[in-house]
Order: structure tokens, then C-alpha cells, then sequence
């Protein structure tokens, strides 16, 4: 059973006016996440650009945000930033969480959670255990395959949302909740077909290939790989090398392919 064991970032929500006050500052619906469940959502500074994706825990007393360590504590910064007056108090636990991931249809609703990402689904459970990280290659490789991003690695604070694909958006974002900060971008493009500068894109070469490897299309440079396994990549690219396109990276022909569980 293929899996991934990471450690997470978690900032604890509290206040009386806590749901009011992530109404407006986070894309997903709060009122639509109950008692003991979960939702993905973004957090975007006022420009649109994205500072954090992250899982939105309800819990007796508030919430739980849980996100990749190493941009926990920009998310809590920039929430705390615009909090004047409210009841609402954000602390950050950076030791002792990890989250588990399995590549599995079957989740016990018990213990786990569904990540329902096309081509890519998995059960998973947030701990307060201290486990050493570790991940299968086969985890990684069908993470990639499916074009699922991780934060602060293929999307990070130069990232408009778009660009983390459409499954990010239909995961993350709630159209018809009310206003909350860098909703404008995030319509607009909708509104256009999700038509952004470099979208994510996955790449297959005929050699294995490296985070960091330059993909090359028509002599030009289109793109950086921000994950790798095997012979396949993930990285922006520059939206002129379509699916389909053969391109090279690091001098070693490959093409640009659809990702797992495309519509």
C-alpha cells in the first residue's frame, strides 16, 4: 500500500468570531464545514497571488488549519494581518503533527479523510504522532502523473491560482459564498476558462529526470520541474507548449502529457 508520511504545520483558530472572520479571508465556504469535518481552501495576499492551500479543520472550540510546515508561518502572519477588533486568536503548532497519506478509494471514517483529487485519491489522517517522514516512489510518481501540486514546492507565493490546474479551484474555492481578500483575480480567470500564464504541466521524458531540470520548447526555455520521479516531472510551463508538445528537458527528449484523471 503506497504511501507518504510528511510532517504538517497546524495554526489552532480560536475566538467567538472565528468562523465570521475566515468567511472573509479564505476561498472555501466555512459555514459548509461541520462539526469534525474538513475542506480544502486558499489563503491570497490582495493581489490574488497565493500565500497558502491548506485543509480546514472543524473542531470543538474552533478550527485547525493544517499546511506544509515551511509556509505556516507566512499564513498565520498574513491572517493575523487584517483580524482588527475581532475575537479571533491564531496559534501556530509547528511540532508533532504529521499527516499520513495512503493511495486508496477506502477510508475509515473513523480515523481518516478523503483527498478526492483526479487521478489521485487517497485516505488520510492528521496525528499528533512523531513519525520519521518517508515516502513511496510510487506515491510520488502518481502524485506527479496526476498533476497534483504540493505547496511551497509546484505553487508557491509567485502562483496565481489558476495556475495549480482546475482541480484546485473545484477542491478549494466556493463561488457563491461572499467576498473574502484576492477573490477578484481568482473569478476573472474563471470567468475565462482558466486561461493563466503557466499552468502546471506534466512532463514525461524518455530518461529519468531532476527537480530543477529546464524544459525547453521551440529553442526556448518554458518551464522549471519542481517535482520529479522517475521519468516524470510536474513544473509551470509556459501555457504555448500545450499538452502534447514535445519538448526536452535538460537535452533529453519528452513531451508534455495529460494529466491522470483528466476531463
Amino acid at each position: 500500500m503506497t504511501a507518504r508520511h510528511a510532517p504538517r504545520g497546524v495554526i489552532r483558530v480560536s475566538g467567538s468570531e472565528a468562523a465570521v472572520y475566515l468567511q472573509g479571508q479564505i476561498s472555501q465556504d466555512v459555514e459548509s464545514v461541520a462539526g469534525g469535518e474538513s475542506a480544502w481552501s486558499l489563503v491570497l495576499d490582495p493581489t490574488g497571488k497565493l500565500v497558502a492551500w491548506f485543509r480546514l479543520w472543524a473542531v470543538d472550540g474552533g478550527f485547525l488549519i493544517d499546511t506544509e510546515p515551511d509556509v505556516v508561518d507566512a499564513l498565520a502572519a498574513r491572517l493575523e494581518r487584517f483580524k482588527l477588533r475581532t475575537d479571533v486568536s491564531f496559534a501556530v503548532e509547528t511540532d508533532g503533527h504529521t499527516l499520513e497519506s495512503r493511495l486508496d478509494d477506502d477510508v475509515d471514517p473513523e480515523t481518516e479523510t478523503a483527498f478526492a483529487w483526479p487521478g489521485f485519491h487517497c485516505a488520510e489522517r492528521l496525528t499528533a504522532d512523531d513519525i520519521t517522514p518517508s515516502i513511496d516512489p510510487a506515491y510520488e510518481e502518481a502524485r506527479i502523473r496526476a498533476a497534483c501540486p504540493r505547496m511551497g514546492v509546484d505553487i508557491d507565493g509567485e502562483t496565481i491560482p489558476g495556475e495549480g490546474g482546475q482541480a484546485l479551484i473545484d477542491l478549494s474555492v466556493s463561488f457563491s459564498k461572499g467576498c473574502y481578500t484576492g477573490q477578484e483575480l481568482v473569478a476573472r480567470i474563471d470567468s475565462r476558462g482558466g486561461n493563466v500564464p503557466r499552468p502546471l504541466r506534466v512532463v514525461e521524458s524518455e530518461a529519468d529526470v531532476a527537480v530543477g531540470a529546464v524544459v525547453v520548447f521551440d529553442g526556448q526555455d518554458v518551464g522549471v520541474l519542481t517535482s520529479a520521479a522517475g521519468p516524470v516531472g510536474l513544473g509551470r510551463i509556459l501555457r504555448k507548449a500545450e499538452t502534447g508538445s514535445e519538448v526536452t528537458v535538460d537535452g533529453v527528449a519528452a513531451r508534455i502529457i495529460e494529466p491522470t484523471g483528466s476531463r
